[in-house]
């Protein structure tokens, strides 16, 4: 795994030496790639790459980058892994794509021999595996940008510097975009309205205007030297902007549709097909020339890809796989006993690590410089806390994510359809003054009338269900108010208003696609929740620490095949990710494995009441909120009161605006 960055100026001629530009820009990534790092530029074209390398497969300097195609055309700058690259190689041989011996075994070498045999398009087509790419073609003085299918590996992109300096720069993260000279950094209020809504900057925007991230799925081609300013909005797939065309070679609809098309019925070969598929996919992931472990928790998605990695190594004479998990002290917090129990029965070397309050509140002032913009997801801090644990034993590290949207695994698939078929035979306006009258009865009494069960309240979940049942008009709506925080960012962000406020919904479109609520909910998650939260969580926490990670159940092969399993060998009853269970209970007892889904939560309601009281105080203060400029401190402040009295909770809510805070506090160079 890497780090990559770049530029191409549009005054080639101008600024500061391009070669010292793009090496101080590639070593804002040095924790991405730790073992090498290398700096190419051609000072007449204005183009300039940079790398920092983690080295995975091939080990020698032969994996060095920015590397040059074996005919000079292509020079390119790498992030991630082609897991099928041994296959592509021998493909190549067997056509005679291959005039020269090879200088390595890296798979960066191969996929430049691919583009140049099939060209791009046709080696995206082919390649199995999580990346994302700038390529220069120095024959057709071409940039080419490029991400994987499910964006595991991030690329942003967009117009920085100033006069003879200005160019089309990018990076895999932010940091390296803002060492270019001139860097402005100014704050999009449309970007900072979703991020409210979701607690992710959704793609294909940023937190900064200008600067974008490349979908994924999405190839980005500039043919000519970007002269024309940013766009207004961010550049679509199909879309062209100047010199710049946007085109997505792989679609996550057009998948879903192509499966619906052609299910496979048999549920007997259904399982066997799932089971080779996953089995090939683990077997590819497992592939590296340093050490490799696994993530596990205990739950449906790591204990099946465990099982399967452990499973191939015994076949191979290997030694055990080695597993890794972290344990909580806080009750309702810690699944590493069932993680425990999980690897006890498939013989893993274990490790478990004990995190603590302080272990957990020590990560919090190094999130705004690890996610560069403002991230809330606050499970980002255990998922830090394994990845360091991880680290000190493997380089890389196997994971269940993706297992959720891909094989219907979140708690709203099964519960938001169920409420909306008992309230939708209602009249809008009936539901409207249903919810009204829920909503006037104080929390207090909802809670002495059911108790307080959870982690929540009984009756801060009925005012947040009033609140459905007066706004929600239909179940896409639903599911489109269940995956928001703050559900009218207007009210909070200064300086929005509505006629040219928030942007369109991410999933806008899956929630328009045909299939039932449940399919429309899953590959609405698949396009932005699973990038944008789950993907960029893991990427950022494992990089900060120099480790790899990936997910065999987001092969391209294996959500093929999910999307032709029909949807109730999916969801069946009140059973989540059924056809995952199937192959794992052949590995693992089924009493392992069946308990209530949790996540991987920590308890940082609690914390905001204790421990991190007098840190979100500070943030939260209303001059701080005034003097910041960027949100109406009332209903802030009024939410913060609730919750510091538990009438309410409002935890989602007020680390989306800490984290924000925060991030803008390191942007200043205050630090937390």
């Amino acid at each position: 795994m890497c780090g990559l960055a770049g530029f191409w100026r549009i005054d080639a001629n101008g600024g500061e030496d391009a070669l010292a530009v793009v090496a101080r820009m590639a070593t804002t990534l040095t924790h991405r790639g730790p073992d090498d790092g290398g700096a190419w530029a051609d000072g007449t074209a204005g183009i300039a790459l940079g790398h920092r390398r983690l080295s995975i497969v091939d080990l020698s300097p032969a994996g060095h980058q920015p590397m040059h195609s074996p005919s000079d055309r292509y020079v390119i700058a790498f992030n991630g892994e082609i897991y099928n690259h041994l296959e592509i190689r021998a493909e190549l041989e067997t056509l005679g794509a291959v005039t020269q011996a090879w200088r390595g075994h890296s798979d960066t070498e191969t996929l430049l021999a691919a583009i140049e045999h099939w060209g791009l398009e046709l080696a995206l087509q082919r390649a199995v595996g999580m990346f994302a790419f700038a390529l220069w073609d120095q024959r057709e003085q071409a940039l080419h940008l490029a991400r994987d299918r499910f964006g595991e590996k991030p690329l942003y992109y967009g117009w920085v510097g100033q006069g003879l300096d200005r160019a089309l720069a990018f990076g895999s993260e932010l940091k390296a975009l803002r060492a270019y000279p001139g860097f402005q950094g100014a704050v999009c209020r449309q970007s900072l309205a979703q991020y409210l809504r979701f607690n992710y900057v959704p793609s294909p925007r940023s937190i900064y205007t200008g600067i974008y991230k490349l979908p994924p799925g999405c190839l980005l081609t500039a043919r000519a030297r970007p002269e024309a300013g940013p766009p207004d909005q961010p550049v679509q797939p199909g879309e062209s902007h100047g010199a710049i065309t946007v085109s997505q070679y792989h679609s996550l609809q057009d998948v879903t549709q192509a499966g619906r098309n052609a299910p496979i019925t048999s549920e007997t070969d259904a399982m066997l097909n799932l089971e080779q598929t996953l089995d090939e996919a683990v077997g590819q992931q497992s592939l590296a020339d340093v050490p490799l472990g696994a993530f596990l928790s205990g739950g449906v998605d790591s204990s099946l890809i465990v099982a399967l990695m452990q499973r191939q190594a015994a076949h191979h004479g290997s030694a055990p796989v080695q597993t890794f998990t972290i344990g909580f002290d806080e009750a309702g917090y810690n699944e590493a006993p069932f993680a425990l129990a999980v690897a006890r029965h498939l013989g893993t070397r274990h490790q478990e690590m004990r995190v603590t309050a302080r272990d957990a509140l020590d990560v919090i002032p190094r999130l705004p410089m690890m996610y560069d913009e403002p991230f809330a997801d606050s499970s980002q801090i255990p998922t830090h806390l394994v990845c360091m644990a991880a680290r000190q034993q493997v380089t890389v590290a196997l994971s269940g994510d993706g297992g959720d949207e891909v094989f219907g695994g979140y708690n709203r698939y099964f519960w938001g359809p169920k409420i909306w078929s008992n309230v939708s035979w209602l009249p809008f306006p009936a539901r409207q003054a249903l919810g009204a009258a829920a909503a006037a009865v104080p929390v207090g009494v909802w809670d002495a009338m059911g108790g307080v069960t959870g982690r929540e309240g009984v009756g801060d979940k009925f005012h947040k269900l009033a609140y459905r049942l007066k706004t929600v008009r239909d179940l896409d709506g639903l599911y489109a108010s269940l995956v928001s925080e703050w559900p009218d960012p207007a009210l909070l962000v200064r300086g929005l208003d509505h006629a040219g406020g928030e942007p369109p919904s991410p999933f806008a479109d899956a929630i328009t696609s045909s299939g039932s609520s449940q399919e429309r909910m899953m590959l609405s998650d698949m396009e932005s929740y699973l990038p944008d939260d789950i993907l960029c969580k893991v990427d950022r926490a494992a990089m900060a620490c120099g480790l790899e990670t990936r997910a065999p159940l987001l092969d391209h092969r294996v959500t093929a095949l999910a999307a032709r399993l029909p949807l109730d060998m999916k969801i069946r009853g009140n059973e989540s990710k059924w056809a995952l269970r199937q192959i794992l209970y052949r590995h693992v007892p089924r009493a392992l494995i069946e308990r209530p889904k949790a996540g991987f939560a920590i308890p940082v309601g609690q914390w905001l009441r204790g421990p991190l009281r007098e840190w979100a105080e500070h943030l939260l203060s209303a001059e701080l909120l005034e003097r910041d400029g960027y949100f109406h401190p009332a209903p802030i402040r009024q939410a913060w009161e609730e919750h510091l009295s538990g009438r309410r909770v409002w935890t989602g809510q007020l680390w989306g605006i800490l984290m924000f805070q925060a991030w803008l506090d390191d942007q200043s160079g205050g630090g937390l």
